[in-house]
C-alpha cells in the first residue's frame, strides 16, 4: 500500500468519530482568514481561539489547491484532527460538475468522511432574461446533485449579496432547490448578506423560506457607510458592532431544527489582509489573535443568549 492509501485509510477511520462534533452546533473557523499560516499552524491557533472545527479552503488560492487534493487533503485533515478540531465541511471552488477537479475533490472528501462542502458561483447575465437563466441553473444543480449522491456529499450554496448574484434574492435559489434532494444540494445561508439584501424584514422572511433547505450557516457583521466617493456602501464590522441580528437569527434556526455547521467569518479590514485570505498581514500575530478572540467570544455569547450553551 502507498503512503497516500495508508494515510487516507487512517484518517477516514479517525473521522468516523471525529466528524461528529462534541457540541450540537459546531462553530467553524473559516480557513481563508488563516491562510498566512500552514494548515497545521492554523489548526493549532484555531483550537487556541476556542473554535470547534475548521472550514478548510479547498479551492484555487486556498489552503488546498484542487489539483493537489488527493495528497494534500488527507494530510490537512490529519493535522486538523491532531489539533483537537473536527472537519465537518470545507469550502470549495466547485460551481458545477464541469469545474476542474470537482470529482477528484468529492472523491477524496468522501474517503475522509467529510460530507458537506460550500458550493456556489452562479451569476446572472444582465443581457438575458432571468427566468431562462434560472432554468439553466436548475439543470446545473440537478447534475451536481447526481454527482454528490454518488459520493454521499451535500453541496451548500453560499448566498451572497449584490448585483448579478444568483441567490441574493433567496426566492431564486429556493425555486431551484425546492424540487431537488436537499441532502445533495442545499444552502449555506450567509446572514450578513441576507441582511444587506433585506435589512428590515426581508432577512426574516428569507430565513423562514430557506431554513428547511439550509445545511450550513455563515455569520459576520456589517453596517452601511458612505465610502470615499460619498456613495453608500457595505462596511464589514467586528461581531456585534453592525446591523446583523445574530441572536434572533439563531433562535429562528434553532426552531427550524438546524444543527450546523456554523461558520464565523471575519471580513473587516482591521485584520490587515487576513480578512481577504492574504498570505501576509500588515498587523502583528498578537493583534490578529486579539481581534479573532474577541469575535469568537462575542459569538459564543450570542449562542448562549439564543439558548445554547455551546
Amino acid at each position: 500500500m502507498t503512503r497516500r492509501t495508508l494515510l487516507g485509510a487512517a484518517t477516514a477511520a479517525s473521522l468516523s468519530a471525529a466528524t461528529v462534533p462534541s457540541s450540537a452546533w459546531p462553530v467553524c473557523a473559516f480557513s481563508k482568514h488563516f491562510q498566512w499560516l500552514s494548515v497545521k499552524d492554523a489548526a493549532a491557533l484555531v483550537k487556541e481561539l476556542g473554535y470547534d472545527s475548521l472550514d478548510l479552503t479547498v479551492r484555487p488560492g486556498g489552503h488546498i489547491e484542487p489539483v493537489q487534493v488527493a495528497d494534500a487533503l488527507p494530510k490537512a485533515v490529519e493535522e486538523i484532527l491532531a489539533a483537537g478540531l473536527t472537519a465537518p465541511m470545507f469550502t470549495s471552488g466547485i460551481v458545477d460538475v464541469r469545474t476542474p477537479h470537482a470529482e477528484a475533490v468529492l472523491k477524496t472528501a468522501a474517503k475522509l468522511g467529510i460530507k458537506r462542502y460550500r458550493w456556489g458561483g452562479f451569476r446572472y447575465d444582465a443581457s438575458k432574461p432571468i427566468p431562462k437563466q434560472i432554468d439553466e441553473f436548475r439543470v446545473l444543480s440537478k447534475e451536481l446533485a447526481a454527482m454528490n449522491k454518488q459520493y454521499g456529499a451535500c453541496a451548500m450554496y453560499h448566498t451572497h449579496s449584490g448585483p448579478g448574484q444568483f441567490g441574493a434574492s433567496m426566492w431564486d435559489i429556493w425555486s431551484v432547490l425546492r424540487d431537488l434532494d436537499n441532502e445533495a444540494v442545499s444552502v449555506n445561508l450567509d446572514l450578513a448578506h441576507a441582511t444587506i439584501e433585506g435589512g428590515l424584514g426581508g432577512w426574516i422572511n428569507t430565513t423562514r423560506l430557506i431554513a428547511p433547505m439550509t445545511r450550513g450557516v455563515a455569520i459576520k457583521d456589517f453596517y452601511w457607510h458612505k465610502n470615499a466617493k460619498g456613495k453608500w456602501d457595505v462596511r464589514w464590522a467586528p461581531m456585534g458592532e453592525g446591523m446583523v441580528n445574530t441572536v434572533q437569527f439563531l433562535q429562528m434556526m434553532k426552531t427550524a431544527g438546524f444543527t450546523g455547521p456554523l461558520q464565523l467569518h471575519m471580513e473587516y479590514e482591521e485584520l490587515g489582509g487576513a480578512d481577504g485570505g492574504k498570505r501576509t498581514m500588515t498587523i502583528s500575530r498578537a493583534e490578529f489573535v486579539r481581534l479573532a478572540k474577541r469575535d469568537i467570544e462575542r459569538f459564543r455569547a450570542n449562542l448562549r443568549e439564543a439558548g445554547f450553551t455551546s
